[in-house]
């Protein structure tokens, strides 16, 4: 493991009290702000990703698309995990496996999905103890952990033991994809705020002599007093007609269904689906099952994913030297029980093992039975 500094409370980790850690720039954002973060991040010569995630920061605060991102880890971290070891599982794992910080380690992983890169400092001790790297100081092209969010100088991250960073290079993760629809879906939110406002509540009209001042400043005053609804104070010679637009969205419907369609974007960028989150108008039985088929597929995916990550060397060797027995062993995650899937499956084997046989091993597997 790498020095650690020393104080009274034990161990420190050492990069992160290495490095300058900024605040996350909360400016406006905006489709333009997007572009230019990207452009950025994909640089040839000077990648620097961190206008980039300080955008993410902002778009993961839409509660829609924070919805579906834990609706997606969430399917991964309430799955059954376990070591075993030549087959057989290893108790003495257990209580790792359902440790804080070990779930940590695991929704770290599936945050990689989405951000592209992520970066933990495990800091040495009697048990398992990690920290999340600032994702804008690590730089995957030159393969440091720079002290500046935007500096090129740094600590090499690949020679050092406890320091494990997670993801590809070039990918700049998912909410890349559902970025400029939550900018998109702010604008119309505010949009349709601005409408609500207008013409939520009846507008008040009241028309005056032009040559009445003492008129006038009475019913300014009459207005003032009875509410905060919209009102007008307009000359009676004047001409006047208000142009609302009701007439073509009479009840605020264009804003609702840009924010839908926004809302099922986002949905099927992260779940693949729209059907398992919200219903549509066409919804239905069997429409509703596909797409939780389809949903089914990802989460399968991810459960691959998380335990290759997992059974990965260099996690392997950061639980060896807490002193875990991994040695020979591996994380699996139990089988996912889909009933009516399991059903569909078993009745084709049946029929296969009439023609060809089938070795037990590939029963014990497919259908979860205990040896």
């Amino acid at each position: 493991m790498v020095r650690t500094h020393k104080t009274g409370h034990g161990p420190e980790p050492v990069i992160i009290n290495e490095l300058n850690i900024r605040s996350v720039d909360r400016g406006r954002k905006d489709i333009l702000s997007w572009r230019s973060a990207l452009s950025g991040a994909e640089s040839v010569y000077f990648p620097n990703r961190s206008r980039l995630y300080d955008l993410f920061e902002d778009v993961v605060l839409d509660g829609h698309l924070s919805g579906i991102i834990a609706k997606r880890i969430d399917a991964v971290l309430n799955k059954d995990l376990i070591f075993q070891c030549s087959g057989k599982r290893c108790s003495a794992m257990d209580e790792l496996i359902h440790s804080l910080s070990f779930r940590q380690v695991m929704r770290t992983i599936m945050e990689t999905q989405l951000w592209g890169i992520s970066g933990i400092e495990f800091i040495p001790g009697q048990q398992l103890s990690c920290q999340l790297i600032p994702r804008k100081h690590i730089k995957p092209e030159s393969g440091i952990i720079a002290y500046e969010q935007t500096g090129a100088d740094g600590i090499a991250y690949e020679p050092i033991d406890n320091v494990w960073i997670i993801g590809d290079p070039k990918d700049l993760g998912l909410l890349l994809k559902c970025a400029p629809y939550s900018l998109y879906k702010r604008g119309g939110l505010s949009d349709w705020a601005q409408y609500i406002e207008l013409f939520g509540q009846p507008v008040r009209v009241i028309k005056y002599d032009s040559y009445d001042e003492q008129t006038k400043l009475e019913l300014k005053k009459i207005l003032d007093e009875s509410g905060s609804s919209l009102s007008m104070m307009i000359p009676r010679q004047a001409d006047f007609e208000l142009k609302d637009g009701k007439q073509t969205n009479c009840d605020g419907n264009l804003q609702l269904s840009f924010i839908k369609a926004l809302n099922e974007e986002m949905s099927i960028t992260i779940l693949g689906n729209t059907e398992t989150t919200t219903s549509s108008y066409s919804t239905g039985y069997a429409q509703s099952k596909v797409h939780l088929e389809q949903q089914y597929e990802i989460t399968r995916s991810d459960l691959v994913y998380t335990a290759a990550m997992l059974n990965s060397p260099k996690f392997l060797s950061i639980l060896r030297a807490y002193g875990y027995p991994v040695s020979g062993g591996l994380f699996v995650f139990s089988k996912d029980m889909d009933i009516d899937y399991l059903k569909t499956r078993l009745a084709i084997d049946k029929e296969v093992s009439q023609m060809v046989p089938i070795s037990d091993d590939y029963w014990y597997n497919t259908y979860g039975i205990p040896r």
